[in-house]
């Protein structure tokens, strides 16, 4: 249970003017969209349509919560204690910049502090909010010395769009490498030109995240020919961001190299799937007979599902993927064992190919 969740729990407030079920039901809610909203979000690409549905669900019930005021915490908290993962986070980090309660501001800030790996959830309440209504926290929290305000502060510019001006400069030089990385990010995505040679000193840093961040800040800022080697090397390695780094590779191109590249790592188990997954971002509509035969094998087939809907949005709702490997065969039960990531089924997808007339 979370010390500071503990904290002041205040007894739960005007009880004849709320309905306590109904007050449970919203809070219990906005953090399990809000979670399943930042899963989804995260997917490379994300399911856009399906995001703006969950937007509409969640701003429902963060209504609720709102209209429940202070009478909301008591069910905040014992969700936050039943379950302290992101989406209880954003929730408890929300409430207490709506109701712009200080106290319980410092109390999320000491939440995200002990449980960094869900800290995004505190994030994406400050990306939640307006601009102007994190403002004093941001501005506050960006000179702090304590480096996890200045994360959050920098964070919550990057989710904006919102350039820190002369603050930049010192920001990526910052000694704590998850605000530097950041703040890298922050620099590409503001078009901060006159920051290039600071961001491309750090393509020598120690740390892989500064590299990355440099990388994808000087690819932002068209210094195509400074960001490949770094980019190249993520995704040579397959590291965790390797995604990222190919999906910036083909956007700055030229496309005869980055095809050229692709059938490279094609030829690589070690690379493969990256390579069927990167010609899905290439935007070539006639691979699709292609793509069906990397999902007849186990490795390629999660890269070519992965492809497949971003070439095809449109299959994302023709019941063409199973969470079943045995559903396909045994080659694929072998592979992924009870359960796998969301599987294509080849022959279900060639049916529809050749239904919508996109196969010949």
């Amino acid at each position: 249970m979370a010390d500071a969740a503990k904290l002041n729990r205040p007894p739960i407030a005007a009880q004849d003017q709320i309905v306590p079920d109904i007050v449970r039901q919203h809070v219990e809610q906005a953090a399990f969209l809000w979670a399943q909203r930042d899963v989804l979000a995260a997917r490379n690409p994300p399911d856009e349509k399906t995001i703006v549905g969950i937007d509409r669900r969640l701003e429902a019930n963060l209504d609720g919560v709102r209209v429940a005021g202070p009478a909301a915490w008591p069910f905040i908290i014992a969700a936050y204690d039943d379950f302290p993962e992101r989406g209880e986070l954003f929730l408890y980090g929300w409430t207490a910049i709506e109701q712009t309660d200080g106290r319980r501001i410092l109390e999320a800030v000491e939440l995200g502090r002990t449980r960094e790996d869900e800290v995004h959830g505190l994030v994406g309440a400050l990306a939640w909010h307006d601009a102007k209504a994190i403002g004093p926290l941001v501005r506050n929290w960006i000179a702090s010395e304590d480096e996890f305000k200045r994360y959050l502060a920098v964070a919550a510019c990057l989710e904006h769009g919102v350039d820190p001006k002369d603050l930049l400069l010192r920001l990526v030089h910052d000694p704590d490498i998850r605000v530097r990385a950041t703040s890298l990010r922050l620099a590409g995505k503001a078009r901060r030109v006159d920051l290039v040679r600071e961001i491309a000193a750090a393509l020598e840093s120690q740390h892989e995240a500064v590299r990355l961040s440099s990388a994808l800040a000087l690819s932002e800022l068209g210094h195509a020919a400074l960001a490949k080697p770094e980019l190249y090397k993520q995704v040579l390695a397959n590291r965790p961001d390797a995604l990222i780094a190919l999906r910036t590779i083909v956007k700055i191109g030229p496309d005869k190299d980055v095809r050229a590249w692709m059938g490279r790592l094609l030829k690589s188990p070690g690379t493969a799937s990256l390579a069927v997954r990167g010609a899905g971002m290439l935007g070539d509509r006639t691979i699709l007979k292609w793509l069906i035969h990397q999902m007849r094998d186990p490795a390629l087939a999660v890269a070519a599902g992965g492809a497949l809907l971003e070439l095809f949005p449109e299959a994302r709702n023709a019941d063409l993927f199973t969470l079943d490997p045995a559903e396909i065969g045994q080659a694929f039960e072998d592979h992924f064992g009870d359960f796998a990531a969301n599987l294509p089924v080849a022959d279900k997808v060639e049916a529809w190919g050749r239904a919508a007339a996109l196969l010949g």
